[in-house]
């Protein structure tokens, strides 16, 4: 059964935004007592972050897919929807994730550290939330925005000081065994290490981390045994350490065979030519052992390595390896350069930037922006007053406007977002502005404020009193009579 994992593909979604709400608050004496409705939820993300209790990816190798809860919508009485619940996914120390084109989106590295690997969708928002002077009862919403789907691969790099490399049974795990607390799988043949194992090393006031690399063999690099699955976990170590086999039985095989065979798989894996090397002649207290040892150092010197004479079982060499380590991975950190705090860097946007593009594509003009690309999928395009209100949007951004300079003519295909999830139609330069299509959608003839009723009895009355007053005076004419509305003397006088 599997126990170690430091490879797998992750598909992650995210939640959707929850829908905004369209309602109008209605109560007794108050039909229509303006838009109450409330903005729809955000929907929940998919965030990585290093746990250091975790040591492999075999979780998400047996569960590869992961969805965060989605938003809820809105609902009257400008009630906003419950965010949608995000998931948190333990990840080990040195971490890399990739995407599926195998380009690096995050090197997480140290406790606590995150990366939101599927972002949650907008919640759309409310009518009321869409209420201005000209708008007072707006009759839609803005639809929830699709959360983030991405596919994405992790990969475990151990975050060492010290890597062993070596043939299968080279004695690169008893050397751990000794050298650290760690208590790695030991066994006298071939393949034995199955998983990177990690250890941490104290040598005088330096502490440091040692791990081996299993399964080195021709053609690891290529591919062949389990070289190619582990040589990623030397790329973060300071030094490399040769643990070659001085009581080899095999035929056609001794140390400097060795080192030339793993120094040409590390080549051919590239990235590692400026780690310092030191070789560890391993096994000298079993017969043979020292005679191979002493025949073969002078050679490996001769090429530049320092060399140590080590025996797991009888412990000899072991201290004077460890400290040479420590000094080189001291020399190594020292090395480094100094992190500075974090400092806020502002990018203004330029003068001439309008937050989107316009293409002349293949006959067709595409539309491509955070802003148009999000209004899109925020729009109900069954409403008519929503696909208006995007209209104005657009026009008030410039796309109108932009198309004209670009050369579209009315008719024209315009396609606005991605090639998977765009929005096409026919241009019609009439449509930037959205409310000529649907009246004058601004004014809302139910929300205006009513005029007193006593106003409405004088206006009634003073009706009333003007059609009595011609009454009389074309009375007044027909019997020769000067009237009173005349100035005339009153019938009585």
């Amino acid at each position: 059964m599997t126990t170690f994992v430091d490879r797998v593909e992750l598909h992650v979604a995210a939640g959707n935004g929850g829908h905004g709400c369209a309602s109008v608050h209605r109560e007794k004496f108050k039909p229509l007592g303006g838009p109450d409705g409330g903005n729809g939820g955000e929907g929940g993300s998919v965030t990585l972050v290093v746990d250091a209790n975790v040591t492999t990816l075999l979780e998400y190798h047996h569960s590869p897919k992961r969805k965060a809860q989605n938003g809820k919508p809105g609902a009257g009485g400008h009630r906003t929807g419950a965010t949608g619940e995000s998931i948190v996914l333990p990840v080990p120390d040195g971490t890399v994730v990739l995407d599926r084109q195998g380009n690096v989106l995050a090197d997480l590295v140290g406790h606590g550290t995150s990366f939101i690997a599927a972002a949650g969708g907008r919640g759309g928002l409310g009518n009321s939330a869409l209420a201005s002077a000209r708008r007072k009862a707006p009759g839609f919403a803005l639809l929830g925005e699709p959360g983030e789907v991405r596919d994405i691969v992790m990969e475990l790099k151990s975050v060492a000081d010290v890597a062993l490399v070596g043939y299968p049974s080279a004695g690169k795990s008893s050397l751990i065994s000794v050298l650290s607390a760690a208590k790695p799988k030991i066994a006298d043949y071939p393949f034995t290490t199955l998983i990177p194992n990690l250890g941490v090393v104290t040598a005088g006031d330096n502490v440091y981390t040692i791990a081996d690399v299993p399964g080195l063999i021709p053609g690891a690099s290529q591919g062949k045994g389990l070289g190619l699955e582990f040589l990623r976990h030397v790329e973060r170590c300071s030094v490399l350490v040769h643990v070659l086999d001085c009581a080899t039985l095999e035929p056609g095989r001794d140390p400097l065979t060795d080192l030339e065979t793993i120094e040409a798989e590390l080549a051919q894996y590239g990235g590692l030519e400026d780690r310092p090397r030191l070789v560890a002649l391993n096994k000298v207290d079993v017969p043979d052992g020292q005679d191979i040892a002493d025949l073969t150092r002078a050679s490996l010197e001769e090429r530049g390595y320092r060399v140590f004479e080590v025996s797991a079982a009888s412990r000899s060499g072991l201290r004077e390896l460890s400290f040479a380590l420590a000094g080189i991975v001291a020399e190594a950190r020292a090395a480094k350069p100094v992190e500075e705090s974090t400092r806020i860097v502002l990018r203004p946007k330029a003068v001439d930037d309008a937050g989107f593009t316009v293409t002349e594509e293949d006959g067709a003009f595409r539309v491509r922006g955070v802003k148009p690309e999000r209004w899109v999928r925020q729009t109900d395009f069954s409403n008519d007053e929503a696909v208006g209100y995007l209209a104005d949007r657009l026009a008030r951004l410039g796309v109108e406007d932009q198309l004209w300079k670009v050369g579209a003519h009315e008719g024209d295909t315009v396609i606005i977002g991605p090639d998977e999830n765009a929005v096409v139609f026919d241009w019609e330069p009439t449509m930037a502005a959205g409310a000529e299509m649907l009246g004058r959608r601004g004014e809302d003839h139910r929300f205006e404020t009513p005029r007193p009723a006593v106003d409405r009895r004088r206006e009634k009355a003073k009706g009333r009193d003007a059609a009595e007053d011609e009454f009389l005076a074309f009375e007044a004419l027909s019997s020769g009579r000067p009237s009173a509305i005349d100035g005339g003397d009153d019938e009585d006088e």
